[in-house]
């Protein structure tokens, strides 16, 4: 490629950069000296798995490895015991270290599904920061003003508020920087909410003679709602190591409208292509339920195999499209009375039982409780019938008792229930 086509690649799902025309002249420079880059993106392993929302990052990563510039995969089992700060309102709970750990080995098991293992730097920021003495963190530390650390939004939003913020937060920008430092960065890549963090690492390696790393910012992903940021803490997460049938019907219940965001921050496809589709999808030429398989078969097979996208295809096919049950469905009886709100209410005509999905849930075992169960409801993760259900209340409309027993296909995730209602 040529530089600009290079540039043009890398901005592909990219936020920000900081700044363009530097990154322009470190390719130049790369490829003049055939001196590859250093690029790094940090990890800090506060959960045991990845989701689709940290791939973002590793496939902007994977883009200069596909380019020949060094990845540096960083794993911050020291900053993880700090705890980031970024977009945090209150201080977050310390982890231990042996938390860390056991979090760090799956993130290693999982990042490779993305990137080349062989061309890969694996690194862990203890090993520079867990050195440094006391005297050193002072030093460090003298480099940057508390006015400039109070510039940042989230801690200028809580000293306005009154809200605590302990003094080790503060410490978590510049321990990041310092890896930086340490790594000789030419580039650093992170989400949008670490745009502070990462322009202190800009500051630092001056202070330390260096020049200034070239900051790439990716956007925040959506979950499944369309709303809200992918986290496993909201329920609206799809984990890279989910099953290939769970991955591929939890990408089909998304928006059409996100379905575009997914395929530019979650493929490979340019922007060009993408733009294409879109429009012929506009036109009537696709249908947006075929396009959003192919984003679904261009996932799994990224994250599983082609054959595991096809077995996918087929059992959403099956279980979706032509309404028939899962392989392995377990069927639960129960009496309408267990999870109707108002038995028998007459609303013009016919008997209505307007069940409560909550409360149903927690009955036949898909959720652990009725705030459990609210949290997968509001997520978009409950489908009854093959409709997701985001209502408090599912109607099952009858002439009267005679309609009962009936049978509903209930799904949470990647586990399935038929469900038989009937009258006792």
């Amino acid at each position: 490629m040529t530089i600009e086509e290079q540039l043009e690649y890398l901005k592909k799902g990219a936020n920000e950069i900081i700044r363009e025309d530097e990154l322009r002249a470190r390719l130049e420079r790369s490829a003049l000296e055939k001196r590859p880059l250093r690029v790094k993106a940090g990890f800090d392993p506060t959960s045991p798995d990845l989701h689709l929302g940290h791939t973002v990052l590793i496939r902007k990563l994977k883009h200069f490895q596909d380019l020949g510039h060094t990845a540096i995969f960083l794993v911050g089992d020291f900053t993880a015991l700090i705890g980031d700060p970024s977009g945090r309102n209150v201080t977050r709970p310390p982890m231990t270290p042996a938390e860390v750990k056991a979090n760090a080995r799956t993130y290693l098991a999982q990042v490779f599904k993305i990137l080349d293992e062989s061309r890969t730097v694996v690194d862990y920021n203890s090993k520079w920061l867990g050195a440094l003495r006391s005297e050193d963190w002072v030093r460090l530390c003298s480099r940057y003003t508390v006015a400039r650390m109070l510039e940042r939004d989230d801690f200028a939003n809580r000293y306005k508020s009154g809200q605590p913020i302990a003094v080790h937060e503060l410490l978590y920008p510049m321990a990041q920087a310092y890896d930086s430092v340490a790594l000789e960065a030419d580039v650093e890549l992170g989400g949008t909410d670490q745009k502070f963090n990462l322009l202190v690492g800009r500051d630092i390696q001056r202070e330390y003679g260096q020049e200034p790393q070239i900051v790439l910012t990716t956007p925040i992903l959506e979950g499944l709602d369309g709303v809200q940021k992918m986290s496993k803490s909201l329920g609206n997460t799809i984990g890279i190591t989910e099953a290939p049938s769970e991955m591929f019907g939890k990408l089909m219940s998304i928006s059409d409208d996100l379905m575009w965001r997914y395929y530019e921050l979650l493929t490979d496809m340019s922007l060009p292509e993408i733009q294409a589709l879109r429009a012929a999808v506009e036109r009537g030429e696709r249908h947006p339920m075929d396009v959003k398989m192919e984003l679904g078969r261009r996932i799994v097979t990224d994250f599983h195999s082609p054959a595991a996208a096809e077995a996918a295809i087929d059992e959403f096919t099956r279980v979706f499209r032509r309404q028939e049950l899962p392989t392995d469905v377990e069927t639960v009886t129960i009496s309408v009375s267990e999870v109707d709100d108002q038995p028998g209410m007459i609303r013009l005509g016919p008997v209505m039982w307007p069940i409560k999905v909550d409360k149903l849930l927690v009955k036949i075992g898909l959720a652990d409780s009725v705030t459990d169960a609210a949290r997968k409801r509001k997520a978009g993760s409950v489908y009854i019938g093959g409709q997701r259900r985001t209502e408090l209340f599912y109607d099952v409309l009858g002439a009267g008792d005679a309609d009962l027993p009936l049978e509903l296909l209930i799904q949470v995730g990647k586990r399935s229930k038929k469900v038989v209602l009937a009258r006792k």
